[in-house]
């Protein structure tokens, strides 16, 4: 909910006194509970309404289309969750259609530009499957939003990440790094030898990383894809 509120409160300050219904999918009672827990402890939300779903957006989308209750929103936000989802091009048309006249969607994601799609699409395949991440980065977004004949604007947000702890033996915030990096838990650990040799050499290089100080920056840019009604 950090996201949100901060949001919320920049809408607030454009439209003071305006009445807000604020609905919320996420499939984690863990996250429901720690936003409702920001929420009381936030003030100046009188005029927010709030909702929450502990389902996931397919969950959310399947009910809504069995119960035809189609709410239009002024604005919805997919902030690094397109990942999880199954049938992305069905989830944005499902969405855009819940668009009101001149809303706005917003997708973040990791951009095109960034190591991370070069170690996906590098490596991917050698990688494990069985988790419910895609490897889905801007440059394939807006592709499927081309082909559903979607409007949208894409902003790039350059950004790095210190990876320099990946490269020291036994240091255990490199290996979450490392884990975070492969979507593999203990991928140190676990990991074929020549795939992780493979790996670690190619993140120092200049397409995935930049050498700065001592220290090894993964290019961890984002983009923002501003999707219109």
């Amino acid at each position: 909910g950090e996201i949100d509120l901060q949001i919320l409160s920049k809408v607030q300050i454009q439209h003071p006194g305006i009445h807000i219904n604020n609905e919320v999918v996420e499939p984690s009672a863990e996250q429901i509970a720690k936003y409702k827990e920001l929420v009381a402890k936030t003030s100046n939300l009188e005029n927010i309404k709030f909702a929450w779903h502990k389902e996931t957006s397919s969950e959310y989308q399947n009910r809504i289309m069995e119960k035809k209750e189609f709410q239009k929103w002024d604005f919805i936000h997919m902030i690094q969750m397109l990942y999880y989802v199954k049938d992305i091009p069905a989830t944005l048309k499902f969405f855009h259609s819940l668009l009101a006249t001149n809303a706005k969607m917003l997708i973040i994601l990791v951009s095109g530009i960034s190591g991370w799609n070069k170690l996906w699409k590098k490596y991917g395949s050698r990688l494990p499957q069985d988790d419910l991440c895609q490897y889905v980065t801007s440059s394939d977004l807006t592709q499927m939003l081309d082909k559903l004949g979607i409007k949208y604007e894409c902003y790039d947000l350059l950004s790095t990440m210190d990876i320099s702890d990946c490269f020291i033996d036994g240091n255990e915030n490199g290996e979450l790094l490392c884990d975070f990096l492969t979507e593999t838990c203990n991928f140190n650990t676990t990991a074929p030898p020549d795939l992780k040799a493979e790996i670690m050499k190619d993140l120092q290089e200049s397409e995935f990383s930049v050498k700065k100080e001592g220290k090894v920056l993964f290019n961890n840019s984002l983009s923002f894809i501003v999707v219109e009604a």
